[in-house]
């Protein structure tokens, strides 16, 4: 099952995880992961785009984690959660679908 976190600090999302295979096709060939990565790669590459100071993240084995900076002007935090409530919007989409092989959590830090 793939696991995804949501991380929420007074009101906005300040970063996200993702891990683990959904089991439904062998890796590479398995349709929801390959949804969920394109949802969170994309996302991470509008930040990277799009904000002044970038996010920290790693990938490691397809595993995913992002982690806005702690200091953002209001701009590039608007930015931040317009790019990332677009991507919970999506996950949500897939958990309600699809949850034998996804779930989210939401996680306040």
């Amino acid at each position: 099952m793939i696991k995804a976190v949501i991380f929420y600090k007074g009101g906005y999302i300040t970063g996200f995880n993702v891990e683990g295979h959904a089991g439904y096709a062998d890796e590479g060939y398995d349709i929801y992961c390959a949804g969920i990565s394109a949802i969170t790669q994309t996302a991470l590459i509008g930040l990277l785009k799009h904000l002044k100071v970038k996010p920290e993240y790693t990938i490691e084995k397809g595993d995913l984690k992002v982690k806005l900076p702690t200091v953002l002007d209001e701009e590039d935090r608007d930015k931040a959660q317009i790019i990332l409530s677009t991507m919970e919007a999506g996950l949500v989409s897939l958990e309600d679908a699809y949850k034998h092989y996804f779930s989210l959590e939401r996680r306040r830090c």
